[in-house]
């Protein structure tokens, strides 16, 4: 056998057992007993102990420095494991397992307080997350430590990048927020009980429009919906709200989005890595794109206003035009997952600099709830009630994702330049959302994004789809173009 053989054997055997931790975290949300969450904690410690030593190997740097690739995928397959390898060899193995186990029970503790409302039971695990994290970054970084952990989600990306394209974006979000929100139009607003199964069985006729593959996938509830999983294993969850049917709705969709990106990606890939999303902002672009721009589009909300009749009866909305409306209400509420499209990266924008401050020192975490409410009022104009509708409301944190959120806000640009090149390359897209399916841009995204997988980075992926590099500007433009009719300004 060559080196490249010995090396893709070695790393197909450490994909697979990656699958089974990733299968353990959905589990853990969605299936586990409440009372196995100690348990669940040492299983997943220990089965990172395996895979950090698996991928800190030394045969592995042989095998790199012999192995000569013969196509374009096994050049990348060698990249991407060199810079495994020289992350993970760098960080202790004793660092590695206390955080995948310390992470794992951190999960159900905040899931707790977060119901409870009850910061005081969460902040002493989520010091020692962040103190491990801070390690960590010290472990890995060859300057700032924040940009460390951005590389686990973002390869490529720096926090001084991101926070040049977030300073470009917010003079202009603000501005057509304030004109939305002085308007004098006001969309309607929804006073009914919708009913869980009901909401259920209509999401899952939301999935199978954007194209999910129900042989390969299935939906759960979870606290924090989320997608997991690879290859030929894509399952998707989402919460329930009587009150608010889009909550369900479209947390479908929006993981719908991230499902169809893993169940798009060439099968010759799977167990290499490259048989993965490229990184977690082109990741949230196909999220955020299915969602948005098609998921809450007028010709898929046309669809949907009948589907919304014929499953809850009259509901108070007189029309499939005030139901788009309805969609699309721009409101300060306190919940990202539940923001509109103006608000959203304001959300991520301030998380941002929360958790950049938090690994820099200059913020602990038990200021964190303060420093939260004080920013989200500045930001949002609304004082925050309660912990679950503030620094409790997401799962990142408690699960170590620090460097995560940016990628948020990414993907909405990423998913603007996307949508652009889209409705240039496949005007009938529209149409076919209007008859209730996604087709046609699904198809377009797989073609152009999703069958690569890992193999390009993330701005070569995103600049091969759309044919210019990816820029604020569509996103900007397509939201102000949206909300300027919407709201008759």
């Amino acid at each position: 056998m060559t080196a490249l053989q010995k090396l893709l054997d070695f790393q197909r055997e450490t994909e697979a057992l990656a699958s089974i931790a990733e299968r353990l975290g959905w589990d853990q949300e969605a299936m586990m007993p409440r009372g196995a969450a100690e348990q669940r904690a040492e299983e997943t410690g220990a089965i990172e102990g395996i895979l950090h030593a698996r991928r800190t190997d030394p045969r592995i740097e042989d095998w790199l420095a012999r192995a000569e690739a013969t196509t374009p995928a096994e050049a990348r397959i060698l990249d991407l494991v060199g810079r495994s390898y020289n992350r993970n060899t760098r960080v202790p193995a004793r660092l590695a397992s206390e955080l995948a186990r310390l992470t794992s029970l951190s999960q159900s503790i905040w899931a707790e307080a977060r119901s409870e409302e009850n910061p005081a039971a969460f902040l002493p695990v989520l010091r020692e997350v962040v103190a491990l994290k801070r390690e960590e970054a010290g472990c890995i970084s060859n300057g700032d430590a924040y940009d460390a952990l951005l590389d686990d989600y973002e390869p490529g990306a720096t926090a001084r990048g991101l926070a040049a394209i977030f300073d470009r974006m917010r003079p202009r979000l603000v501005a057509l927020k304030d004109r939305v929100l002085g308007a004098e139009y006001r969309p309607p607003v929804l006073d009914h009980v919708f009913p869980e199964t009901a909401q259920l069985r209509l999401s899952r006729k939301c999935a199978t429009a954007f194209g999910y593959d129900w042989n390969f996938g299935r939906m759960d509830t979870a606290v924090h919906p989320f997608s997991s999983g690879s290859g030929r294993d894509v399952r998707i969850t989402t919460r329930v709200v009587e009150s608010d049917p889009f909550n369900c709705i479209y947390s479908t969709i929006h993981e719908t989005g991230h499902a169809c990106y893993e169940l798009g990606i060439d099968p010759d890939y799977l167990f290499t890595p490259i048989g993965h999303g490229v990184s977690m902002g082109v990741h949230e672009s196909q999220s955020r794109i299915f969602e948005n721009q098609l998921g809450r589009s007028a010709a898929f909300t046309g669809w949907l206003y009948t589907r919304m009749t014929d499953a809850f009866g009259d509901f108070g909305i007189a029309s499939a035009a005030d139901f788009h409306a309805c969609i699309n209400r721009v409101h300060p509420g306190f919940i990202r997952t539940e923001a509109d499209e103006l608000h959203y990266n304001l959300h991520i924008m301030m998380r941002f600099d929360l958790e950049r401050a938090l690994m820099s020192g200059k913020l602990e975490v038990d200021d964190l709830e303060e420093a939260w409410n004080g920013r989200f009022q500045a930001d949002f104009g609304v004082k925050v009630e309660r912990p679950s509708q503030g620094f409790l409301q997401d799962v990142h944190w408690p699960v170590g994702l620090l460097g995560y959120f940016p990628t948020y806000a990414l993907g909405n640009v990423y998913a603007g330049c996307l949508y652009k090149a889209l409705r240039e390359q496949v005007p009938e897209y529209e149409d076919a959302l209007a008859e209730g399916t996604a087709a046609p841009a699904v198809e377009w995204l797989r073609e152009n994004v999703h069958r690569y997988g890992g193999l390009h980075t993330p701005v070569e992926t995103i600049t091969q789809a759309c044919g210019f590099a990816p820029t604020e500007a569509p996103l900007l433009d397509y939201l102000e173009d949206k909300f300027t009719a919407i709201y008759r300004l």
